[in-house]
């Protein structure tokens, strides 16, 4: 009778798992992340040496500083807004930090001021978009130019970073096994995906993000503090473009006005073609980093590959980018 019983039980969840199906809010990411494992799988066959383990990591190590500012979008866009000013704010912060680092200020204090300053651009914004009733991307295009011209206005030279203890940062690599290695940027980026996940998914702030892309004024009848969100989440997208400043600055160790030109597309590509629905209100953080891993490898097919230009790599995108708008538009109506 047990065995039988046994047998049944058994048979019950080979049936369940044999018919589950996902949930849909999760059908955008496990498609990311189909693509993104296809992708990866036909670059291992065609081209030699394409699936090695550090090649995945120098994805990862490439594009730390694209994840952090991918997280910061997947906030803003959650809430139905974009943010424009992000690639500005990189070449800003690359360029405070150099220049501080160059008048012999301390590292930590270099560091610190950079992200104040971004997350204080960042609030302002917020604040412009909620209390003043700006459009999102007027508010956050001002932003733009006014990063860029600050990075201008500190130098039109790029100035290299010398610091011993940045310097050790940049190029000291972490031995994860054998001759596989990553560096502190990954680590850094890593750790802001994780913080940011778990925002969204376990605080009030979080779930107030997605209450506001879903419906602002039912957000406002529930009572919950939506100015103070929308605020935040445009102060927390500075404070990454900020983090993603210092890591791009550990990439190339110098600061430059010229940095990180179009930077706030990519951002808004990864996060997109990772499922954060551009209208708000749906999406997850890991599926902005799996976003930002597929246009890293994209790059890699172009560079495996010899012949191509670098100028494919923005055709992919785009072609990409618009596949997956048209599947958001299609999904948002049949749920309509």
């Amino acid at each position: 009778m047990s065995a039988a019983t046994a047998t049944l039980g058994t048979t019950s969840l080979w049936d369940k798992v044999r018919t589950y199906s996902p949930p849909p809010r999760f059908l955008p990411l496990i498609v990311t992340i189909a693509l993104f494992a296809g992708m990866f799988g036909a670059g291992s066959v065609r081209y030699e040496n394409f699936g090695d383990p550090q090649v995945f990591l120098s994805l990862m190590i490439n594009n730390a500083h694209l994840i952090v500012l991918a997280v910061g979008m997947t906030f803003v866009i959650l809430t139905g807004g974009i943010d424009l000013s992000v690639g500005s704010v990189v070449a800003m912060s690359t360029m405070i930090l150099a220049k501080t680092l160059e008048k012999g200020w301390s590292l930590p204090v270099a560091i610190v001021t950079v992200l104040l300053i971004a997350t204080l651009l960042g609030t302002v914004m917020g604040l412009l978009i909620h209390y003043f009733d700006i459009q999102p991307f007027i508010a956050t295009l001002a932003g733009l130019f006014l990063a860029r011209g600050v990075a201008y206005l500190i130098s039109i030279e790029s100035i290299p970073i010398a610091n011993e203890t940045f310097m050790k940062w940049a190029y000291e690599p972490i031995t994860l096994w054998s001759t596989y290695w990553i560096r502190w940027s990954v680590v850094v980026a890593l750790i802001a995906v994780a913080v940011a996940a778990y925002v969204l998914a376990f605080t009030r702030f979080g779930r107030t993000v997605y209450a506001i892309g879903g419906n602002e004024s039912s957000a406002m009848l529930m009572g919950l503090r939506v100015g103070v969100v929308k605020v935040g989440v445009y102060a927390v997208s500075g404070f990454c473009a900020g983090l993603g400043g210092l890591l791009f600055a550990l990439n190339t160790p110098s600061g430059n006005s010229l940095h990180a030109v179009g930077m706030e597309l990519d951002a808004i590509a990864a996060a997109v073609i990772g499922g954060i629905l551009l209208t708000g209100g749906r999406g997850y953080v890991v599926g902005a980093l799996v976003g930002v891993l597929v246009l890293g490898v994209i790059q890699t097919f172009i560079i495996f590959d010899g012949t191509l230009t670098s100028w494919w790599t923005r055709i992919a995108i785009g072609v990409l980018l618009l596949v997956f708008v048209v599947i958001q538009r299609l999904m948002t109506r049949r749920q309509t």
